[in-house]
Formats: structure tokens, sequence, C-alpha cells
């Protein structure tokens, strides 16, 4: 009788499969961010400095 209501009953079965999805997505999110981030910040860094009419060195990410 246990057995014959569970196997009908896949509800939990479905939330813990959108649990794991909603995971995975929050990993390649913060996976992209995390390798995008600092790319970005480079080129924000480098427009800044050419705006102020310095020189960017790309090799050592400095303004001078």
């Amino acid at each position: 009788m246990v057995k014959k209501f569970f196997a009908h009953d896949e509800q939990g079965a479905t939330a813990v499969e959108y649990g794991l999805l909603v995971g995975l997505i929050a990993v390649v999110i913060l996976a992209a961010v995390t390798t995008l981030g600092s790319v970005v910040s480079d080129k924000f860094n480098e427009t800044q400095c050419k705006i102020s009419g310095k020189t960017w060195t790309a090799a050592t990410k400095t303004c001078a």
C-alpha cells in the first residue's frame, strides 16, 4: 500500500530536478561572470587611461 502511494507521486522528483537545474545554471553564470569580469575591468581601465590622454601598457596593465 505504501509502495503504491509513492510509486505515482513524482512531485518530489520534479522539484529536485528543477533544483539541480537552477544550481547548474547558477554555477555557469558564476563562472562566466568570474571569467569575463577581469576582461571587462581591464577594458574599462584601458578606456579611462586613453581618455585621460595617458598611455596604456597592456602587458603590465598600467597607465602612465
